[in-house]
């Protein structure tokens, strides 16, 4: 690409952007720039200065800084680091301090001096933390200044913890924490009633002193953010723009945290492009929803002035793309989400065959199937096919602490009321109360208490799949082993997931699955749980016969859905068929009025459920199709 078409690809950013297929080659690019800038001051007997951030983002950069150590002989005898922030307060031997991050992560595992490292410190009597972090910015000038400094960028916009109304000139201080980056952080502190409130970090103008600033970002969550700092008006609602005004700045992002960027996402507006389907059909849906206009009212003109020239030159008339893509968007509506039987199904998004299927609905936590896709269940049900609805994980984190109480309450009472043995009960009653009672911020339950609580969640499965049509020996339990694991570990999968997996899937042999495909958060319970059905799935194909025959489907719908022009099949609801999707949803009673990890969105689930789906609706309605109530939406996975 010659650098004139590169500046019109990119015109609508306002700082130098590099984009990699995945945090994996970009984190190991960070990694070797970070190695050779060492290197380079160990040959001229220099220290080198480095600044550290914290968080998800880094973690694989300093993974591949300590590969490095190890296997490369990279030594750090000669570099000084300042991290960015630390909440306050904070012991720094507390689980959730960046003292511990820092060390379990990078400083545990390589040759670096101890005294060399400064982290904020967040034990300091308040009255002290003013001087503090002025010792903390001549500390930075007594080595001559940052020769890199590393940033990560919350959904806040905020870097560091400069949040928004920070100044453009601020230094290290004490500082308010935004309420959302609070809740980002909740899952660490069990519960954002548990986050502190406060931070000390270093200011955005001590952070522009640097002579080198790297800003990373990956996954789908970060992009909204980063389209606003790299593309939007300066602004102190957004920290990150001020970046835009140093010339020392770099954005390295992977394809997902870049795909809001005008290039990725609307690229007809910056370059000529391919026109294949796929393209075609997301420009045209772009067009009538930014003129509020039905597909079929689409004119030249319009294609015109909004950079769609090409497509309407190469293949136009306009009217004929608008009844193509009007006839697609149709094609996804089925009201048979199993296949209508006998029916020619050559533009519909199921096959008609077998009329019978089995299906397997896969819920990461006990209550994503009747809250993503709960319609669509009872429907397959009530069109005669073979449902099986698999639990993958007990969801046990999920249960506020009272609730387990009151359970083993009940289970007092009723065995007095029965003339049983309650001694034992009472016994595990009172430990458990005592062990509530001291119990820290993000601490792991136990045993017992998580077992009650995942009876909790258990029976409030059972209930919503019963009522959902399906009899008791088609709703299986897992439990997959990652996710006790991963209280007390990083979480990844493990082969004992995947196999256990591939027995279930074996004894079902589906025609269809259903699984969530909300990868919003790469390193959440969806992700993984996505992951292990496509692992084991690629393993059954080498030598199953059946998995010739299976389709596999992905919902949305706990935190938000598929974009219009991704959608394959769309399932319309009924005002009836909404009702009994609440009532399913209603059955799980530990998630109602309040859960546990309610993320960013403050309405109950089945309130979310029921809006996202009526939005879906009326965005097809918008288009010119028919009106609806709700609709489900599903986009296929192919293997």
């Amino acid at each position: 690409m010659s650098r004139l078409n590169l500046l019109e690809e990119t015109r609508f950013e306002k700082l130098p952007v590099t984009v990699y297929p995945d945090e994996h080659i970009a984190s190991k690019t960070v990694a070797r720039r970070i190695a050779d800038l060492i290197r380079e001051k160990q040959q001229k007997s220099e220290q080198a200065v480095l600044g550290l951030a914290t968080g998800a983002t880094p973690v694989e950069v300093y993974a591949e800084l300590v590969r490095m150590h190890k296997e490369e002989s990279l030594s750090f005898k000669n570099v000084v680091t300042f991290n960015l922030d630390e909440y306050y307060p904070m012991k720094p031997t507390s689980p959730q301090s960046y003292v511990t991050f820092m060390k379990e992560n990078l400083f545990n595992h390589i040759d670096i001096n101890m005294s060399n490292v400064h982290i904020p410190d967040g034990t300091l009597r308040l009255d002290k933390i003013a001087d503090y972090c002025l010792e903390y910015e001549q500390k930075i000038s007594s080595f001559g200044g940052l020769d890199l400094q590393i940033l990560g960028i919350g959904r806040t916009g905020h870097i560091g913890f400069n949040e928004p109304g920070s100044a453009p000139n601020s230094g290290t201080r004490l500082v308010t924490l935004d309420d959302l980056t609070r809740r980002d952080a909740s899952r660490d502190f069990g519960g954002k009633a548990n986050v502190p409130t406060k931070a000390i970090t270093m200011g955005i103008g001590t952070i522009f002193k640097a002579r080198e600033i790297i800003l990373m970002a990956w996954n789908k969550k970060k992009a909204p953010i980063i389209k606003k700092a790299v593309e939007g008006e300066i602004s102190s609602e957004v920290p990150a723009t001020y970046l835009q005004l140093s010339d020392k700045v770099e954005f390295i992002l992977d394809q997902d945290a870049a795909s809001e960027l005008t290039r990725f996402d609307i690229p007809w507006l910056v370059k000529d492009c391919f026109w294949d389907e796929k393209l075609i059909k997301k420009a045209v849906i772009w067009l009538a929803k930014t003129l509020k206009k039905p597909i079929l009212k689409l004119t030249e003109e319009d294609y015109n002035s909004h950079g769609m020239a090409q497509l309407a030159t190469e293949k136009g008339p306009v009217y004929n793309i608008n009844i193509h893509i009007f006839s697609k968007l149709q094609h996804t509506i089925t009201g048979w989400p199993g296949g209508k039987p006998e029916a020619d199904d050559r533009q519909r998004p199921e096959r008609a065959q077998p009329g019978k299927k089995r299906s397997i609905i896969f819920s990461p936590h006990p209550d994503d199937d009747v809250i993503s896709m709960g319609g669509t269940f009872i429907r397959l049900v009530d069109q005669g096919h073979e449902v099986h609805v698999a639990y993958q994980t007990s969801g046990n984190t999920a249960v506020w602490d009272d609730d387990a109480l009151r359970f083993v309450e009940f289970a007092i009472d009723f065995s007095k009321t029965q003339n049983l043995e309650a001694e034992s009960l009472e016994s595990l009653y009172e430990n458990m109360r005592q062990f509530l009672e001291a119990k820290q911020p993000n601490q792991t339950d136990t045993k017992e208490i998580q077992t009650v609580k995942g009876l909790i969640r258990k029976g409030e499965a059972i209930a919503g799949a019963r009522f959902a049509g399906l009899p008791d020996d088609h709703i299986h339990f897992m439990a997959l082993p990652f996710y006790e694991r991963a209280k007390t570990q990083k979480r990844q999968i493990f082969e004992d997931d995947i196999k256990q997996t591939m027995e279930l899937l074996q004894k079902v042999k589906p025609h269809q699955i259903f699984a969530a495909g909300d990868f919003a958060d790469p390193h959440g319970t969806h992700k993984v749980c996505f992951d292990i059905i496509v692992e084991a799935m690629k393993r059954l194909c080498k030598t199953e016969e059946w998995t010739k025959d299976c389709w596999l489907w992905m919902y949305r719908g706990a935190w938000h859905e598929f974009e219009i022009h991704e959608i394959e099949m769309a399932v319309p609801l009924s005002p009836q068929e909404v009702e009994r999707k609440r009532y399913a949803i209603f059955k799980h009673q530990s998630q109602k009025d309040r859960p546990v990890f309610p993320g960013d969105d403050a309405r109950e689930f089945w309130v979310r459920a029921e809006d996202r789906t009526r939005d879906t609706a009326r965005a097809y309605d918008q288009l010119g199709m028919a009106e609806y109530e709700a609709m489900e939406a599903f986009v296929r996975w192919r293997f």
